[in-house]
This record gives C-alpha cells, sequence and structure tokens, in this order.
C-alpha cells in the first residue's frame, strides 16, 4: 500500500538514496517490493489448507514467508554490496528451513540440506566477490564503485580482480535464479519441498535475485558491460535450452515446472543481456524494463500453477506425477480451466500474460541485435510448450486412473479458490489489456538508481 501511495511521489522528485546510500529508494525496489509483497499474500492462501491437511504448524510457517520477504525486499533496494549480501542471507537461510519444514517427510529433509550445502557455497563465492570489488575499489556502494571505475577506464586500464570479483558476483547471483550451469539443486529441492513452498520459492527468490543482479551490473558496472554481457549471453543460451529441453522428459508436475523456472529464468537473462548494451546511459532501452515485467507477469503465473498442483496432490506431496492430472477436467472442471489457461499462458500462448512477457524480452532482444539470443528464445519456447501439452493432454483428453474417483469429493478451500481465481483472472486481464503494466515497467526502468536514474 506505502508503495502505491508514494509512487507519485517518485516522479516529482526523483529516485533517491537513503541509508548513506547503501538502499535506493525509487521506483525499480518499490516494483520489486509490491511483486513480493503480493505474492506473500497468493502464497499464504495456499499455504493455510496445507498446513491443516498435512497437521503441520502454521506460525513458524508465516513467520519464515515475511523473513524470506524481508530479505526479498532488501536485495531488491540494496545499493551496497554489503546490504545486498545481508539481504541474500535473509532470504537464503529463510528459504532453508522452508524447504525441510515439513518434518515428517524424508524428502523434504532432503531438499533442504541441499539447498543449505549448495547454497552456502553461492554465498561464499558471492562474498569472495564482494571483497575483490571492495579490495579494488576501495568501497562497496555501488555509485562509489561506478566513481572508481570511471577513474579506472580513463587510464584505459582493467583490474584483473575487479574481474574476478564480477565473475563470482555473477556465479552468486546465477545460483539464486536457477541459472545453467548453477541449476542442479533445483529439480530435487522444488519436489521434495511443500507444494506452496515451492511455489513461494520460484516467485520471491527470483524476483529478489533478479532485481539484485539488474541493480548490480546495470548500476555499479556499466563501464564493465563489455565484459559481463557475453559472461550473460552464454548463460542465458545455456539456460534456455537446458531447461526447455530437460522439462519434456520429466514424469513429475513439480519436477518438471522446476526445469520451466529455470527456462523462464532463461528468458529473463535475455532481457538482462539486452540491458548491457545501454547500461550506465540514459536510454537503457527494453532490457531492464522487459526483465522487470517478465519478473512480475512469471511470479503470478508459478504461484497459480503451483497452488493447482498443490490442490490435486492432496493425497500426498509425492503424488504429484502426469497420472494424478490425468481426467481432471471430468473430476473437477473448474481446476482443470484454470491450470489451462496458467500453462498457456507459461507457454506463451497470446492474450495471456505469458505473452506479454516473453514478447518484452524477445523484442528487447532484437532492438539491441541480439538476433541470436532471440532466436534460440523462440526455439525454446516452441520446446517447452510440449511439456504444457503434455499436462493438458491428460487433463482433457484422458479418463482418471482407477482409484482416482475420490478427487470428485475433494472440496477446493475458499483461501485456495481464491488464490487461483487472482492468479487466472490477473492473466487474462494483463494479456489482453497489457499497457497499463508495461507503462509501469518502463517508468520503475526510468527512474532507478540501477539504471543511473
Amino acid at each position: 500500500v506505502m508503495c502505491f501511495i508514494l509512487w507519485d511521489d517518485i516522479t516529482d522528485e526523483g529516485a533517491r538514496t537513503l541509508v548513506s546510500g547503501a538502499i535506493a529508494f525509487d521506483r525499480f525496489s518499490m516494483l520489486g517490493t509490491i511483486t513480493i509483497c503480493a505474492a506473500v499474500i497468493v502464497a499464504s492462501l495456499v499455504t493455510d489448507d496445507y498446513l491443516r491437511r498435512e497437521q503441520l504448524e502454521g506460525p513458524e510457517v508465516y513467520g519464515l514467508y515475511l523473513t524470506a520477504a524481508i530479505g526479498a525486499v532488501v536485495m531488491t533496494a540494496a545499493n551496497d554490496l554489503i546490504v545486498l549480501f545481508l539481504g541474500l542471507e535473509v532470504l537464503s537461510i529463510s528459504f532453508y528451513v522452508l524447504a525441510a519444514s515439513h518434518r515428517r517427510r524424508i524428502e523434504s529433509q532432503e531438499s533442504g540440506i541441499k539447498y543449505f550445502v549448495l547454497g552456502g557455497f553461492s554465498s561464499a563465492f558471492f562474498l569472495y566477490g564482494v571483497a575483490l570489488v571492495y579490495g579494488a575499489t576501495g568501497s562497496t556502494n555501488l555509485d562509489a564503485i561506478v566513481s572508481s571505475f570511471n577513474a579506472t577506464i580513463a587510464t584505459d586500464r582493467k583490474d584483473a580482480f575487479v574481474l574476478a570479483g564480477v565473475a563470482l558476483l555473477i556465479v552468486g547471483l546465477a545460483f539464486k535464479v536457477s541459472a545453467v550451469p548453477f541449476h542442479f539443486w533445483t529439480p530435487d529441492v522444488y519436489q521434495g519441498a511443500p507444494t506452496p513452498v515451492t511455489a513461494f520459492m520460484a516467485s520471491v527468490g527470483k524476483v529478489g535475485a533478479f532485481a539484485a543482479l539488474l541493480r548490480v551490473l546495470n548500476s555499479g558496472l556499466p563501464h564493465w558491460r563489455d565484459d559481463w554481457r557475453p559472461a550473460i549471453w552464454v548463460i542465458a543460451v545455456a539456460t534456455l535450452v537446458v531447461g526447455s529441453a530437460l522439462a519434456v522428459v520429466q514424469t513429475n508436475v513439480k519436477r518438471m515446472l522446476a526445469y520451466s523456472s529455470i527456462s523462464h529464468a532463461g528468458f529473463i537473462l535475455v532481457g538482462v543481456e539486452a540491458s548491457g548494451h545501454t547500461a550506465g546511459q540514459s536510454d537503457v532501452g527494453l532490457g531492464i524494463s522487459s526483465s522487470l515485467l517478465y519478473l512480475l507477469l512469471y511470479s503470478v503465473l508459478v504461484l497459480g500453477t503451483f497452488a493447482i498442483v498443490t490442490l490435486v496432490g492432496r493425497t500426498g506431496d509425492a503424488q504429484t506425477d502426469l497420472a494424478s492430472f490425468r481426467g481432471l477436467s471430468k473430476t473437477k472442471p473448474l481446476l482443470a480451466i484454470g491450470m489451462t489457461v496458467l500453462l498457456l499462458a507459461q507457454a506463451g500462448v497470446p492474450l495471456t500474460s505469458g505473452f506479454v512477457a516473453k514478447f518484452g524480452v524477445i523484442q528487447a532482444a532484437v532492438e539491441e541485435k541480439s538476433y541470436v539470443l532471440a532466436v534460440v528464445a523462440m526455439l525454446a519456447s516452441v520446446i517447452a510448450a510440449f511439456l504444457y501439452l503434455r499436462i493438458m493432454v491428460g487433463m482433457w483428453m484422458a479418463g482418471p486412473e482407477t482409484g482416482d474417483d475420490d478427487r470428485e469429493a475433494v472440496r477446493v478451500p475458499f483461501t485456495s479458490g481464491l488464490a487461483i481465481f487472482a492468479t487466472v483472472a490477473f492473466t487474462l486481464f494483463v494479456g489482453i489489456v497489457p499497457g497499463w503494466l508495461v507503462s509501469a515497467s518502463k517508468h520503475a526502468t526510468l527512474l532507478s538508481k540501477a539504471v543511473g536514474g
């Protein structure tokens, strides 16, 4: 609510920093905060019924949701690498506990331990990168780093320590967004964690990490764009190809959506790469705005999709294979319709929010003449469409398996139904009337500290 109230305030006064320049108060951080808060609300609605059904404690889960959200908000607004690291750790530690929050399921415990061990390595990489950048520039503040780089560029000399630091920063954040080759934790953690928690991690985690990546690269490292842009290009291509290709061979829907989220991360990286062509300039093009828009729309889609998966797998998180969705249109037609809309949107079908998101990042790549990257993104979208069709064919063209008739007696809880209705309605509304949200993402870009506003 505060972000909506202060949105016009930023127009009049311009973007500014707080806490001695450590926090950026701008539309970039405000749009990220709105997305994170909305994700917390939707995830909480879905979690309510899940906790009662699984007889789990509720207060600690909701407390961890709020703690993780605080970490993600700090990441979106951090204008200092140390502050960014603190937000990253608050987010990560909350995720480790949430992934293992179902104490009676060994898969949940396993996912929490895997995430904790691998997440610790990624944090170490990021912190080492911060140390190298600080050693070369004498500051962790992004504005001060830019000033230091201005002097370095004037002497036509690039510090190898800074290059190593930039690489390690990218590695640390690439792990959090599930970019290839730092994605190996994602399928196991997404499958093992409680389904509402998976939805929460897939949305809030990506918003915080990608917002941080955009701000660091475009605000702190604009003069080094010729060095980090090729790395982002390679990671984007690998993420698109691997995520889409491995998703189509999965039989468990949660693992399938995990690889799909990797593919979606590749699409967002297309926008990040496009932003590198104009980093630090007043005209930022479509790179950052398309990435912001994709983040917002993807968060809604993944929350709605996992909400339906939570209901279909009511007999347990392990019952989320493709067979569980067979004949869903006959037993729960409204759920099948909602799932179909959300899957079509993830595939990028016109008149859905997914088409708006994918069109934006591909358009940004084309405008910046990254034609190969745009073609790879379109091919990856075609491949990924097959996996969504597999689920839809089972829902609409197959009958329920023997023993699945009890699904007819399952009542859709009001809270979960409200969350699903809201995400489906938002998906269709943005697909039909996208202009207002596209405009908001562009305004957030133009006035953001992340692009030198």
